[in-house]
């Protein structure tokens, strides 16, 4: 409102000093004998110079708010368009004229769209970080967990089978032997079933070894601590890191299962080379499950069914009850070429 009579006032200003300039140019210099006709009234109710007055104040205020008028469709206008900056496609729905206020607004579309990508990028950057250090802190208590289980539970556990093992053996009547006997076996498979436990906790690591050297030592390794009899053939393979990875975890995931769940007495694990393809497969003769039905392993054997589609490999899991579960994965060797890529 203030610019609006502020522009009615400087445009009277205009007219006024127009038409005084127009009149001194046509009538020379103010006399009163060849002024005097301004202001008398001769064939009209208002004098000359009062229609003068009236046309400019008339003139004055329609141009004023023409001018208003304009100013504010261009300031609604300019609203409009810096509303719209900050999305991403603004540069293509600017009309590409060369004027000063385009190009600005082109510039700051693309300072926007180039610190939103940094935001994103950095917020990216930040969850990955997140997970990272959540997966450290993870791996941390899961070994700390499998340091003390194996300190407490599994030392109990130990000592409680030898224990009824000495009971058993001394000369008692029989049907106290077959309770003994029970209760022995139930000691047994409860230290299977921590011993799968601690290897889910803390699995091995490779440690820079070869897939093979590692399945080798965890075989080793496991072969010290259960009751049943793991058979294995295994043949070095070139493979990349991420795949040797990934199928040793699998071998753990299925060992490991196989401690807890399958109450096996054979354990026959394969790792070898054919129409190349790396095929890694472990077999057991224990209770097996239903493939329609709910089984206690289902949350390992979907880790391993996720392991082997990261690495994009081919896997199945066939299992009958009380016959046995088969773990197979099969991986496309690639050439050398490849791997060094």
């Amino acid at each position: 409102m203030i610019a609006f009579i502020a522009r009615f006032f400087v445009l009277i200003l205009i007219f006024a000093s127009f038409t005084m300039n127009i009149l001194i140019f046509i009538l020379g210099e103010p006399e009163e004998e060849t002024w005097r006709f301004l202001w008398e009234n001769v064939d009209y109710d208002i004098p000359l110079l009062g229609i003068i007055a009236i046309s400019a104040t008339g003139i004055s205020f329609c141009i004023a708010l023409w001018m208003a008028v304009a100013v504010k469709m261009k300031e609604n206008q300019t609203t409009r368009i810096v509303k719209k900056i900050a999305e991403p496609d603004f540069a293509q729905k600017l009309k590409k004229t060369n004027g000063s206020l385009n190009k600005a607004l082109r510039d700051a579309n693309e300072l926007i769209d180039t610190q939103r990508a940094s935001l994103q990028r950095l917020s990216h950057e930040k969850v990955e970080t997140n997970d990272a250090i959540v997966q450290e802190r993870l791996l941390a208590e899961r070994q700390r967990l499998a340091r003390e289980l194996h300190d407490s539970v599994s030392q109990q556990l130990f000592a409680a089978s030898m224990l009824l093992s000495a009971l058993t053996e001394q000369q008692q009547d029989e049907h106290a032997q077959k309770q003994l006997a029970q209760v022995e076996k139930v000691v047994q498979q409860a230290q299977l079933e921590m011993r799968a436990l601690l290897l889910h906790l803390r699995p091995i690591a490779l440690h820079n070894k070869s897939l093979a050297e590692g399945l080798e030592d965890l075989i080793v390794e496991l072969q010290e601590k259960v009751y049943f009899n793991i058979d294995y053939q295994i043949e070095e393979i070139n493979l990349s890191k991420a795949e040797e990875d990934h199928l040793f975890r699998i071998a753990q995931e299925a060992l490991s299962n196989t401690l807890r769940h399958a109450k096996a007495t054979e354990v026959e694990l394969l790792l070898i080379a054919r129409d190349q393809l790396a095929i890694l497969r472990i077999q057991d003769n224990g209770l097996g499950f239903s493939n329609d039905g709910d089984k206690t392993s289902s949350y390992g054997l979907r880790n391993i069914a996720e392991r082997a589609v990261e690495i994009g490999c081919t896997y199945k899991i066939v299992s009958v009850p009380n016959e046995g579960t088969i773990v197979e994965v099969k991986v496309p060797i690639k050439k050398e070429e490849q791997l060094n890529d």
